[in-house]
């Protein structure tokens, strides 16, 4: 059996800058969590290559770029196999305007945040997510007004 790798307080918190800042240089990861830079950086790289930390990725500001209208959308499908849930997310997956996806327990099944220049390119989306016949039995849509919180925390 494979042993899982231990997450000590000092790695704790080296996760916790890149959370905050994923562009820190050597000396200022080593600044944030008390440890010199070669000691912490090859903490950092230890945490990346056994898949505890992931990647960075920028934010970007809805208002600043093309897409203004950001949708939070719920979706049900229509069947529960494994393979209609497969199909519905290898079909999400191609579709650039869908930042992310998250498959949920409870009364539906996902949870998608679309990102589109304005509601009728929304619209336009919708219409094509259903003609792909990808199992979507239902579907629920929340403008986003404002943003409160989106990471990091």
């Amino acid at each position: 059996m494979e042993e899982k790798l231990k997450v000590d307080p000092i790695d704790q918190r080296i996760i916790e800058a890149v959370k905050r800042n994923g562009c820190l240089t050597k000396q200022a990861l080593a600044g944030a969590v008390g440890l010199s830079a070669t000691p912490a950086w090859a903490r950092l790289k230890r945490l990346e290559a056994e898949g505890i930390i992931t990647g960075y990725h920028a934010r970007v500001s809805c208002t600043e770029q093309a897409a203004a209208v950001r949708v939070l959308v719920e979706v049900t499908l229509a069947s529960h196999r494994h393979a209609d849930f497969k199909r519905f997310e290898a079909a999400i997956y191609e579709i650039t305007e869908i930042a992310s996806c998250w498959s949920v327990g409870g009364g539906v099944d996902y949870f998608l945040t679309v990102e589109t220049a304005d509601i009728d390119s929304y619209q336009r989306l919708v219409d094509r997510l259903l003609t792909m016949e990808i199992g979507i039995q239902r579907y629920f849509t929340y403008i986003v007004t404002r943003t409160v919180k989106d990471r990091p925390d």
